[in-house]
């Protein structure tokens, strides 16, 4: 594996430079001012050469190398050997450390790469970048930790590096999240991507632009960030991330807690430094257990009572497995629907304030080893304490948008779906279809006089389990108020509310209700309407309700549209 002092693009603060260690040799990719920087704060004790292999000589990636040769050459001691891919590169590098840097020729080497005879290098790949470089841009095919590893540096395809590319092998590519003719572009890249993750390639991106954008675009296609070297700089990447966090939550773009839970995942992920991190819910209502942010899946569900995620709610404690599939608890079948390996797990449990267990956070796959369960808990405690926070007030809203009897949304849940989950059906001309039905249950204050509230309350009840149970994956029912529910249902004509509200019409005068004492049968009202963009919300309930009424007048027990 290769480690990155940075992995941002020219205008970013930390600039693409990645290094790895072999015997007592350190090599960097390239030599930024980022590089310059952190390579003063390394521990080089066992270190006694340094080698810098240059992929191109713009000043993101060879701004540090004259100022690295000033360090080692007083202070380091350590000798210096800039590699160049060419011997026209060699050239520029030559009058850039001469004559521009005034480095000593004898504080230095430089080389080309047909002098190069490491074990750890195998080739430099001349690629495109810019058109004022052309003849001069390179990659490099290193072994590292016995593996085939190949580095784009910049380039704008990724043709003369396919050779390179076996299955086991790993892909280090630079990813833009814009279009141009000197970087490639994230979007072009992820099916490309997907087909080498498919045939056992690792691939990470660096030189990144947008690494928010990059990886939306690359969602699904298996691809990592760089990982980032721990230098001890945890502070400033939770700075970093908070800062993040406010400008974002404050644009009101987007659902400040979901951002708060995909950013900490991230951070805890590289904290830590795994392959690949989750935040979970337990929803108590449904018992079930998702992910409410998850790096490289989709949203998982499963039931509470199962994983090893569920299992460190119960028992409340941290839990760690470096061999998970000899642990009876740890849940196999994400990993075999999706070809992914797990090599070791680390949950933590999170509690909310009052100490009761609500989520946890899950750590896949340490990269260098496996997770200690003192040291790692000890570096994701602050990421998980403040997802647990948020978890605890986006659970205190939920449980306001539901009724507590029902378990259906009511109607300040309705409210805020129209604000969110619907927008895309407010617009007029969206070519959206929405409908929607509100129904009664017949004669429902007899029963509450007969038997009772608390019989009131159990038909109330099953009512709104015979509605959950007839509503897809579009559509939401609503406990409007007293007797009466809203069903809307996405991409549905009107014909089809109908169909639906007859037909549950029908289930329900099938159904022997139960109010403690015996079994009673009841009746629904129904009034369907179809959702119109140009009127109001308001308005669109009062076009159901008024079907309502004509449904009740004429009868009771019928379909109105």
């Amino acid at each position: 594996m290769l480690n990155f002092f940075g992995r941002g693009s020219a205008f970013t603060d930390e600039h693409n430079n990645a290094f790895f260690i072999d015997g007592e040799d350190l090599i960097l990719l390239d030599c930024s001012m980022t590089a310059y920087r952190k390579v003063k704060r390394l521990s080089l004790e066992g270190i006694k050469n340094l080698y810098i292999l240059v992929t191109h000589t713009h000043g993101d990636h060879i701004s540090g190398i004259g100022m690295v040769i000033d360090y080692e050459f007083f202070i380091g001691k350590i000798p210096v050997t800039v590699v160049a891919p060419s011997d026209e590169v060699r050239e520029d590098l030559a009058f850039l450390l001469k004559r521009l840097e005034g480095c000593g020729d004898s504080w230095y080497s430089l080389i080309t790469v047909s002098s190069l005879s490491k074990k750890w290098f195998n080739a430099a790949i001349a690629t495109t970048h810019s058109p004022s470089l052309q003849g001069r841009c390179f990659g490099y095919n290193l072994t590292v930790d016995g593996r085939s590893v190949t580095y784009t540096g910049d380039s704008r395809t990724l043709e003369p590096f396919m050779p390179y590319l076996k299955p086991g092998s790993i892909l280090y590519t630079e990813a833009s999240a814009y279009v141009t003719e000197v970087h490639l572009y994230a979007g072009d890249l992820r099916d490309t991507i997907k087909d080498l993750v498919a045939k056992g390639i690792e691939v990470y991106v660096m030189h990144l632009d947008n690494e928010t954008k990059i990886m939306s675009l690359l969602k699904d296609s298996g691809a990592k960030l760089a990982p980032l070297f721990d230098d001890d700089t945890s502070l400033n990447e939770i700075l970093d991330l908070s800062y993040k966090l406010y400008e974002e939550s404050s644009s009101c773009k987007n659902d400040s807690h979901g951002l708060v839970f995909e950013r900490l995942t991230e951070l805890g992920r590289e904290l830590v430094g795994a392959e690949r991190a989750s935040f979970w819910r337990w929803d108590k209502r449904l018992h079930k257990l998702w992910t409410t942010s998850a790096t490289g899946v989709d949203k998982i569900v499963i039931p509470d009572n199962t994983g090893l995620v569920g299992k460190a709610i119960q028992t409340k404690k941290v839990l760690v497995t470096n061999d998970p599939y000899n642990d009876p608890d740890f849940n196999s079948d994400v990993d075999k629907s999706t070809g992914f390996v797990t090599k070791s797990i680390l949950v933590i449990p999170v509690a909310n304030v009052n100490g009761d267990f609500i989520g946890a956070f899950q750590l896949v796959n340490k990269i260098d080893g496996n997770f200690n369960k003192v040291e790692d808990v000890r570096k994701i405690s602050l990421p998980a304490v403040i997802c647990g926070l948020a978890l605890e007030s986006d659970t205190f809203l939920d449980d306001a948008h539901h009724d507590r009897l029902t378990k259906l949304k009511n109607r300040m849940g309705f409210y805020s779906d129209f604000d969110r989950v619907f927008s895309a059906y407010l617009v007029p001309d969206s070519g959206k279809t929405m409908s929607l039905f509100m129904c009664d249950i017949d004669k429902f204050k007899d029963v509450n006089d007969t038997y009772g509230h608390n019989a009131g309350d159990a038909i109330l009840s099953q009512m709104a389990e015979i509605l959950q149970r007839n509503c897809t994956d579009s559509d939401i029912a609503y406990r409007w108020g007293g007797e009466e529910f809203v069903m809307i249902m996405c991409d549905k004509t009107l014909e089809e509310c109908r169909a639906r509200a007859e037909d549950i019409r029908l289930q329900v005068m099938d159904t022997d209700f139960d109010t403690g004492e015996e079994l009673i049968k009841k009746t629904v009202s129904f009034g369907c309407a179809l959702f119109d963009p140009n009127r109001i919300i308001e308005d669109n309930i009062d076009a159901a309700d008024d079907k309502l009424y004509i449904a009740k007048e004429s009868g009771r027990n019928r379909v109105i549209s």
